[in-house]
Formats: structure tokens, C-alpha cells, sequence
């Protein structure tokens, strides 16, 4: 397994939106393999492929972060199917780090997705693993967590931004 560079705000894979997985396969495996051991190296509770310039629709979710009796867990082509009751709660992000800012998202949400290998499932999420999903869920779209945050917090928040852009990579 591999650590892999995690991409900063201003690269624009961080805006594309990822390509649905055909093939679950070894190779797949591998990637989820890498995509983990990264996310575990920089202390994340979630990292989605496009934040290692991987145009693909998968993320991982260190689940036991949130439960110490849940697994880590992949999602494979995910969608979020309905969602309900909102709350706002302070992000970060991989891609931005040092910055955090309160974000308004659905408190709970219905997921579809498959599993490494290929396994549809459906599910209803809640809290801070609904949270997660979600964030990880618009990397797959091209969407950072300060795109969904007030103006006037961006605003504030835009020298932080400017000055991590031109960065890209770190380890």
C-alpha cells in the first residue's frame, strides 16, 4: 500500500466531477488500500479519490472514528437518496487544511452505494457519519465544505484560502 499525495484547494481536480466505477476488481482494491492508509497518515476521518487526483466515485470512512464497533468503510458510486432535519456543525478538510468553519447540512440521510465488491446497499445515515458522507460525497461533485458556508465567513476566511492554493500537494 502507498501513501498518496492529498491535492489543495485550487487544483482543479478538487472541481470535476468523478467518473462512476465500472470494474471491482483487484486494482480497485488497491486504490481503496492506498485511499485508507492515506487518510489514516494525515489523521482524517474520510478522504474521497478526487483528493488524490483519482477521478473516481469512491470515498473511504473511518467509521471506527465515530464507533469503536463499526469498520472502515468504502463507498462505491454513492447517491444520496433523501434527506431530513438540518443542523450546523464545524468542518475541516484534507484538501484545506488549517481552516474549519461551521457548515449547515440534513442531520440525517438514505444512501445508496456499492461496496468493494460491488454489493449494492442501501442504508439510512445519521450524525456525524451522515456528516461525513455528505462531505465526502461532494468531493465526488467538484463541492468543498467552504462552498456551502456563509459569504461573509468565506470572505473572512479568503487570505487562509488564497494562501493554501498555490500549495497543491503535502504528505
Amino acid at each position: 500500500m502507498a501513501i498518496l499525495p492529498i491535492i489543495k484547494i485550487g487544483h482543479p481536480t478538487l472541481r470535476k466531477t468523478a467518473k462512476k466505477v465500472q470494474k471491482f476488481d483487484k486494482e480497485l482494491e488497491k486504490f481503496v488500500g492506498d485511499l485508507t492508509e492515506t487518510m489514516r497518515f494525515n489523521e482524517g476521518i474520510g478522504l474521497a479519490a478526487t483528493q488524490v487526483e483519482v477521478e473516481k466515485q469512491v470515498f473511504v470512512i473511518d467509521k471506527g472514528l465515530i464507533n469503536e464497533e463499526w469498520e472502515l468503510q468504502a463507498y462505491i458510486n454513492p447517491i444520496i437518496i433523501e434527506s431530513e432535519g438540518m443542523e450546523n456543525v464545524e468542518e475541516g478538510c484534507l484538501s484545506i487544511p488549517g481552516v474549519r468553519a461551521d457548515v449547515e447540512r440534513p442531520f440525517q440521510i438514505r444512501v445508496r452505494y456499492q461496496d468493494i465488491k460491488g454489493k449494492v446497499i442501501d442504508e439510512t445515515l445519521e450524525g456525524l457519519l451522515a456528516r461525513v458522507f455528505q462531505h465526502e460525497y461532494d468531493h465526488l461533485n467538484g463541492v468543498l465544505f467552504v462552498d456551502r458556508i456563509p459569504q461573509l465567513t468565506r470572505k473572512l476566511l479568503e487570505p487562509q484560502l488564497k494562501e493554501i492554493e498555490g500549495e497543491y500537494t503535502y504528505r
